[in-house]
């Protein structure tokens, strides 16, 4: 591990110029001079490297787009997870289209989000769990480890639980919902074994998985037929009209289901599989904007199947009572009417009863394509989510792990939990888990917002690259209004426990994790150019200079 020491007493030299880029003699981080000069072993999905066409004097390529596309659809099936189709379908069902823009701002926001992550990850040729190791030290850099695999583990819950409930739907519940969480453990090995055959090959199936998602839910949106003048009023009408707390609860929902923590760890590591020379400034900035075009377009098509998913929901089950859907299931010859009982309440929903509803409305057909949709969200997201991990636990511990042995930890911890409530409970336990899942990764947020904002305004990281005044003024506001509603969102949580043992509880771990938030938000806005708080930092846009340097990190 390289450490460095800010000194007051250092002069700000003149930065050399090499191939055109800057260069800083003092940069707090030494960046591999190019892809073939890094000595780190590859990891799991660097076994090879994409290597990018020339084309001299192209404004835009779409051949070197070509060559860049793959890391920012991985980035986006985080944004297709079973946790934000449940998402999706609840906002539906209780607003109709009136939060569609809510989804559209969160997917810019997350847009906005990933773009600091790539950057990072292009200019420094380190993901941001390696920054953070060299940056923090050893007690925080460890608590950050901590949190954000509890995020990890928070999602691939999820994840477990929508391929368990997307199986037992597929197989007329002859799979009881515990044995297709069993079921998750051993697909995902074979899933992970793809990576062996190439990256591209790799990257293609994952692009399989959207496209399952996108004709299943593309189908759902074609049947029932949306009121496209009411979808369009809902996405570009920043209002809610006649909304209360069960609607401000929702969009609030949706904010934190879109913006993940792990995934901007996720999106910072994929963008190394590419060949760029760090050393040349036109390649970089290069390689930048066609991440930015990816991402933007792999947001677009995730996006849209959100959207697909709020559309059929509202269209067909907006202020739904439980009575009505009874006597329609009952009318279809439905096995599962006892899911609605007799009563007006508003229909609620999850990615079961959602299933349910559509098979009872709409044919079996739709019921069954909607199950394979759930089971492509879960197995994507599956994914991807032992590839953060494995990241994750390289990056702040400097531990290589096999595939086999880190899916293995992840996917037990996960399933252990998950699989008790499967065996013990019904399908509504099951699936309340979300709520609680949804809580725990928007408490992590500020785990990977607030470091991420941090190390790209530092120059002494970044160089020329660095965020300038705008993006650390709009980003600085963007991440403490993400991070505000996503607290709004566990008060809310925590509130309706109706537990005072329970409130104590959770009063005693708050002290502790806002001092933790506090401490990153004060490097961050050091590093941001509060030059009034920069005292004994770590991070700092001062020259740093090297007090020792050993070879232990890359050895």
């Amino acid at each position: 591990r390289r450490i460095f020491k800010s000194s007051k007493c250092s002069e700000n030299k003149d930065s050399p110029q090499e191939n055109g880029v800057h260069t800083n003699q003092y940069s707090s981080i030494s960046p591999p001079a190019s892809p073939v000069a890094q000595d780190e072993p590859f990891s799991t999905y660097f076994e090879e490297r994409v290597p990018i066409p020339d084309s001299e004097n192209q404004l835009f390529s779409f051949r070197k787009l070509w060559a860049f596309t793959g890391p920012g659809f991985l980035m986006s099936i985080a944004y297709l997870d079973p946790g934000n189709i449940e998402s999706d379908l609840q906002s539906g069902a209780a607003a109709g289209f009136k939060l569609l823009w809510v989804l559209l701002v969160s997917t810019i926001i997350g847009l906005l989000l990933q773009r600091l992550a790539a950057r990072l990850g292009v200019v420094t040729g380190m993901h941001l769990a390696e920054v953070c190791n060299r940056q923090y030290s050893t007690v925080p850099r460890i608590i950050l480890w901590l949190m954000v695999e509890l995020a990890i583990i928070g999602s691939d819950m999820q994840e477990v639980i929508g391929c368990a409930i997307a199986l037992n739907l597929l197989s007329v519940g002859r799979i009881p919902l515990w044995g297709g969480v069993l079921i998750t453990i051993t697909d995902t090995f074979v899933f992970l074994f793809l990576d062996k055959y190439g990256l591209r090959k790799l990257e293609a199936f994952f692009g399989f998985l959207i496209t399952v998602m996108a004709v299943s839910f593309g189908y759902e949106y074609v049947l029932v037929k949306p009121d496209q003048g009411e979808l369009l009023k809902g996405m570009f009408v920043p209002y809610c009209a006649g909304c209360g707390p069960v609607q401000l609860e929702q969009a609030v929902g949706i904010v934190g289901a879109v913006i993940m923590p792990h995934n901007i760890y996720l999106h910072s590591a994929l963008v190394k599989s590419r060949e760029v020379d760090r050393k040349n400034k036109k390649e970089v900035k290069e390689a930048n904007k066609y991440f930015f075009i990816e991402s933007t377009i792999a947001l677009f098509v995730s996006f849209l199947i959100n959207v697909f998913v709020v559309a059929v929901f509202a269209q067909a089950f907006y202020n739904k009572s439980n009575i009505e859907v009874n006597a329609e299931c009952n009318a279809t010859g439905s096995p599962h009417t006892d899911l609605f009982p007799l009563n007006n309440n508003t229909l609620e929903v999850d990615i079961y009863k959602g299933g349910i509803v559509l098979g009872c409305f709409f044919g079996p057909a739709a019921l069954y394509i909607w199950a394979i949709g759930i089971l492509a969200a879960g197995q994507s997201s599956t994914m991807t989510g032992t590839y953060s991990g494995q990241f994750v636990m390289e990056g702040f511990l400097n531990l290589r792990w096999s595939r086999f042995a880190r899916v293995l930890l992840t996917r037990s911890i996960a399933i252990t939990p998950t699989l008790l409530v499967a065996i013990f409970q019904d399908v509504q336990h099951l699936t309340g888990m979300n709520d609680f899942l949804n809580v725990l990764q928007s408490l992590q947020l500020p785990f990977a917002l607030i470091p991420i904002l941090t190390f790209t305004s530092l120059k002494s990281i970044m160089n020329d690259f660095a965020n300038g005044l705008g993006w650390k003024i709009s980003g600085g506001i963007l991440i403490l209004g993400v991070c505000a509603i996503n607290m709004y969102f566990v008060i809310v949580y925590v509130t309706s426990l109706n537990s005072v043992v329970l409130y104590v509880l959770a009063a005693l771990i708050s002290v502790a994790y806002l001092a933790f938030v506090a401490y990153l938000a004060w490097h961050c806005l050091v590093a941001l150019g509060v030059s009034c708080l920069d005292c004994c930092s770590r991070v700092s846009n001062r020259p740093a200079v090297l007090i020792e340097e050993q070879s232990e990190y890359d050895s």
